[in-house]
């Protein structure tokens, strides 16, 4: 087991592992206990009481982050003719159809998200099994199959990110970076969990959110109170 710093004990040391934090009081510790030496990624990591094994209960969707992810997102779009020239238009780092699945199949992936018009599909189709193992396969349940490239484009460029349950009913997903303000952290975090309650499957069973944690990037883990589910960016 790889031995961890002396900078990451002493921020492992500054989180109460017993103690279920505020929404807004999570993100301050994981933007504090964030390396000090690059601009981090804060995610966020849930236990859902679900089965992904049964189709009503494969939680996964998308939202719109209020506040941005913070990233630049490179975006593919499979496209022809007018729709070809609107994703352009609209910002796209990539356009193309044949020539962009011949760059896929050569392993050459240089984009974030991938959008399709409905009818190139079945040209698209031709590289799943590249594209689905990296989450990058369009589909209409996010919004990546559709014919109105530009919105889906401004959609994604503007803080719109996907996400769903792994085989382990873990879900993860990014709300910023650790130069938000904790107030920026704690609304993203909001917006995603509001989503995630309103898709809770009427056959799950238990408590549904059954472990939550935001971390920065090589940060550790902040318990947050999963019963706080409104007014994620003030604390009484």
């Amino acid at each position: 087991m790889a031995k961890k710093s002396k900078r990451y004990n002493e921020q492992f040391a500054k989180v109460d592992r017993d103690n279920l934090y505020h929404p807004l009081e999570a993100v301050t510790l994981a933007k504090e206990t964030s390396s000090d030496k690059y601009d981090a990624t804060i995610d966020v990591a849930m236990r859902l009481s679900v089965d992904p094994r049964k189709a009503d209960q494969l939680v996964r969707g998308t939202v719109s982050l209020p506040n941005g992810t913070g990233k630049t997102v490179r975006v593919a779009v499979f496209a022809e003719g007018e729709n070809a020239t609107k994703a352009e238009e609209a910002g796209a780092d990539i356009v193309g159809t044949d020539a962009l699945i011949e760059q896929i199949n050569a392993g050459q992936i240089d984009f974030d998200v991938a959008i399709a018009t409905p009818d190139q599909m079945a040209k698209v189709g031709r590289v799943a099994r590249v594209l689905g193992p990296r989450g990058l396969m369009p589909n209409p349940k996010t919004g990546t199959v559709t014919p109105d490239v530009a919105k889906a484009i401004a959609d994604v460029k503007g803080g719109k990110i996907a996400f769903r349950v792994d085989k382990a009913a873990n879900l993860h997903a990014l709300i910023g970076k650790a130069s938000f303000t904790a107030e920026q952290l704690a609304e993203n975090y909001g917006a995603l969990l509001d989503e995630v309650l309103r898709l809770k499957p009427a056959s799950s069973k238990g408590i549904y959110l059954k472990k939550i944690t935001v971390s920065a990037t090589q940060g550790p883990g902040v318990p947050v109170d999963p019963s706080v589910q409104k007014n994620y960016a003030t604390k009484a």
